[in-house]
């Protein structure tokens, strides 16, 4: 339990709603929203119209990469690589789209931009993780079945632990 100070006064229900109050969600779902989310077609993500430009920047940077292996380090030591984990994958994505300078590791990411979700682009991020959020589609290197690396999926997934980001005005 996190507060083991405090679990005689504070019921199990009261902390489940303190921690989703103060950490955020505990789940990502994938939900349609007809011109504001993309979608997945033969393993690429199409963005909507209406999306602004480094957005779709974005998602064209990550269809780039998706489908290719998972590597520890993989995206790291080279701008282009043959495969990614998911802080390479991440920071490949922002770095195409103009919203990040040099690759980071996920920790780093906690500190990313804004804090919160954003409208566009939303960093999910906790000590050994991060994945992507863009145009309410995820874009993550693991977790759903199947083999690792950096892929569209509109599966649901945890997201406990994690702190949400977003970059300016996105």
């Amino acid at each position: 339990m996190l507060f083991p100070r405090f679990s005689f006064w504070l019921p199990a229900l009261a902390v489940g709603t303190l921690l989703s109050a103060c950490c955020g969600p505990s789940q990502y779902n994938y939900h349609y929203v007809p011109g504001k989310t993309a979608v997945v077609n033969r393993g690429r993500a199409v963005a909507p119209e209406s999306a602004p430009p480094r957005v779709k920047a974005a998602i064209a940077a990550a269809n780039k990469i998706a489908g290719l292996p998972y590597r520890r380090g993989g995206g790291h030591a080279r701008l282009c690589d043959s495969a990614y984990d998911c802080s390479g994958a991440t920071s490949f994505v922002l770095r195409e789209a103009g919203l990040l300078q040099a690759p980071i590791p996920s920790t780093s990411f906690r500190r990313y931009g804004q804090g919160g979700k954003g409208d566009w682009i939303t960093v999910y991020a906790r000590r050994g993780h991060v994945f992507l959020v863009l145009a309410g589609l995820r874009f993550d290197t693991g977790y759903g079945g199947g083999a690792k690396g950096p892929k569209w999926t509109t599966l649901s997934r945890p997201v406990n632990g994690c702190v949400l980001r977003h970059p300016e005005g996105l």
